[in-house]
């Protein structure tokens, strides 16, 4: 763990979910976004909510060389026009799915008293939380979460995990079996399309040595969802993430074109994003996107977000088959822990991270 991190929350916390209870017409003023950043000013369009490509992954193991072929482009596609897919016929059961989700939801339903035994502090974040970022007097985001670390296994501290609702810690185990499995393909898929070997992106992740952590998202009733988000808008920081959305309450938006997309989740599909990483070791070929969330008045939200991410300490840069003379290295290297440490400290900041990254030219 990056020994820079900061060891206390500058200020104590406030439950979201606490707040949702008392607060029936209006919202602390801390919440409330600035004007530029609020849901009612930039305008989604239900139309375009059903553009986020469907990619039935079934293809791609099925033993057609044409369908296969035709699935490769499709994940082509989409990372290169949104950074964003949804996958269905994915191999994760459908049973795994429903009940890691509903295990979670039972978590946030638990008296507030068993809920803050895991209370976590901003030195890893594991456990439960409110807030991201440590900047005393900050504007704040209308959800409260739980973070838990799965991979590598020196990460992994069951102790951290949940064990009040019923069959929690085996319910996550065998989940993050599963999707870590599942992101081992798509990096394939996507080191193939970017022209690489197969196994470069994993490798360069850190072979079997890669990160893989869940952070369980709770975004209770808004009395004003117009005024603030859930999470405020930002590209994520690791490689790959796989989020597991509420079926029936939609919160997720997506910029494309300087529009805010909300998405549609198909059932029983996982919406994969590109993270910075990718964005790094693919020398910009595949951008990370930059996304948020909003809340709702009348229905709480639970999504699950899977990242699978680089090992730690491994300094991350673009691939040397994609530095052309035409098209330089375009990012300086830097390890992953050295660059989480950046939101960890800010919070959501949009895209500004990997921008900074810049190589000076």
């Amino acid at each position: 763990m990056n020994k820079n991190s900061p060891q206390e929350w500058p200020e104590p916390i406030v439950r979201v979910q606490s707040l949702s209870k008392i607060c029936k017409d209006s919202i602390p003023e801390r919440y409330i976004k600035p004007l530029s950043d609020r849901p009612s000013i930039i305008t989604s369009s239900d139309d375009d909510a059903n553009n986020l490509p469907i990619i039935d992954l079934g293809g791609l193991y099925g033993g057609d060389p044409d369908t296969r072929a035709s699935t490769l482009r499709q994940i082509s596609k989409a990372c290169h026009d949104w950074g964003f897919f949804q996958v269905v016929n994915h191999g994760v059961s459908h049973d795994l799915m429903d009940l890691a989700r509903e295990t979670w939801r039972q978590f946030f339903h638990l008296p507030m008293e068993v809920k803050q035994k895991y209370s976590n502090s901003p030195k890893t974040y594991e456990g439960y939380g409110s807030r991201l970022g440590v900047e005393k007097g900050a504007n704040l985001d209308w959800s409260d979460y739980y973070y838990l670390h799965y991979l590598p296994l020196s990460m992994k501290d069951c102790n951290k995990w949940p064990h009040v609702a019923p069959s929690c810690r085996e319910v996550f185990d065998e989940y993050g079996k599963e999707l870590v499995k599942l992101c081992g393909k798509l990096i394939k898929v996507m080191s193939i399309n970017l022209g690489l070997e197969e196994e470069y992106l994993e490798n360069a992740f850190g072979g079997e040595d890669i990160g893989a952590c869940l952070r369980v998202c709770f975004y209770p009733k808004c009395p004003q969802p117009e005024l603030t988000l859930g999470l405020s808008s930002h590209s994520d920081p690791g490689g790959i993430t796989l989020l597991l959305s509420d079926e029936h309450v939609y919160g997720l938006q997506v910029r494309k074109s300087n529009n805010w997309i909300t998405v549609k989740p198909a059932p029983h599909a996982f919406i994969v994003n590109i993270g910075d990483q990718i964005q790094v070791l693919s020398n910009a070929i595949y951008k990370s996107v930059e996304h948020r969330v909003i809340v709702n008045s009348d229905k709480e939200r639970v999504s699950l977000a899977f990242f699978y991410n680089p090992k730690s300490d491994i300094p991350i840069e673009p691939a040397k088959e994609l530095v052309k003379p035409n098209r330089p290295a375009l990012y300086t290297a830097m390890t992953f822990d050295q660059y989480r440490l950046f939101i960890r400290l800010r919070g959501p900041c949009g895209k500004s991270q990997v921008e900074s990254l810049k190589s000076p030219r």
